[in-house]
This record gives C-alpha cells, sequence and structure tokens, in this order.
C-alpha cells in the first residue's frame, strides 16, 4: 500500500468561509448642513462670550444696554427732574437724561460742562463756581467710574 501525504497548507491559502461574517460597513453618516452650522455657529458664540469676559466687552455690552443720556450732554441742553437736593448733600441717581428745553419734564439747565474730571474734583464743585452766578443755586451733576476721569454738568435750575 502506498501511503500518501498530503502537503502542508500554504500561508496564503484562503481559509473555508466560516459561518459568521461580520456585517459590511456602513458608510460614514455625514451632519446635515443646518447642524454644521449651527456647531459653527455655537463655537463663535462661545469664543466670544469668553473673549468679551476676559476683554472688557462685557462692560461695553453693559454700557450699550444702560447707556449714560447725559454723556453727550453740553451748554444749552436741559435735563429732566433730579432728586431735590440741600447744601453738600449729594445722592446717587439713575435714569438722568437731557430732554428738550420746551418739554415740561426740563427742569435743569445746563450752564457749563467739564471734562476730565476725577471723581474727587467733581465733588468739590469748583470748577462749575464760574458757570454759576452768585444768586443762583447750582447744582453738579457728574457721572464718573471711581478711579477714573468723567465729565461733570453744571445745571441751574430753569426759570
Amino acid at each position: 500500500m502506498s501511503e500518501q501525504v498530503a502537503p502542508p497548507p500554504a500561508p496564503d491559502a484562503a481559509q473555508p468561509p466560516s459561518a459568521f461574517q461580520a456585517p459590511p460597513a456602513e458608510p460614514e453618516t455625514k451632519k446635515s448642513g443646518s447642524k454644521k452650522v449651527l456647531g459653527i455657529v455655537g463655537a463663535i458664540v462661545a469664543f466670544l462670550v469668553i473673549a468679551g469676559l476676559k476683554f472688557g466687552v462685557g462692560s461695553a455690552i453693559g454700557n450699550f444696554l444702560n447707556k449714560d443720556e447725559t454723556a453727550d450732554a453740553k451748554v444749552g441742553d436741559c435735563i429732566a427732574e433730579l432728586p431735590e437736593v440741600t447744601g453738600t448733600k449729594e445722592e446717587k441717581v439713575d435714569g438722568a437724561k437731557v430732554v428738550e428745553c420746551t418739554s415740561t419734564d426740563a427742569v435743569y439747565n445746563v450752564v457749563g460742562r467739564v471734562d476730565g474730571q476725577t471723581e474727587t474734583q467733581a465733588r468739590s464743585g469748583e470748577a462749575c463756581e464760574q458757570y454759576i452766578k452768585e444768586d443762583q443755586d447750582g447744582y453738579v451733576y457728574y457721572s464718573i467710574e471711581p478711579g477714573k476721569k468723567g465729565y461733570l454738568l453744571c445745571l441751574t435750575k430753569k426759570a
């Protein structure tokens, strides 16, 4: 009897098909255009918020939303009612605004404006002495952040 010997399987020989086959790979789903845009817009908004907080844009936005309506007041303008102040008493004012001098809301005349004042200079009122006559009651209105310079308005009661 002759014996037969089979040669060892070749390393490149194909393996017999197994009973388990992996499912075909699904094509990668693409984000829709609107989702991409929303993602980009969201990233930009997040960046702007962080940059704004870091670099003070928040302060600028706050100033825009709470605009100082007397910042552009000039001599000859009129200011609406302010709290009554007597002597050297000082009172915080919210909502002061420039109004038409013909308006029934006009209570004060702006007789002087001095820019570049510190809070201490504004409190002294000396800068307004040249604008207010001796027989007039004068008032000083200023808007100055602590440690910075700003403006003051020299006011008299509207006749």
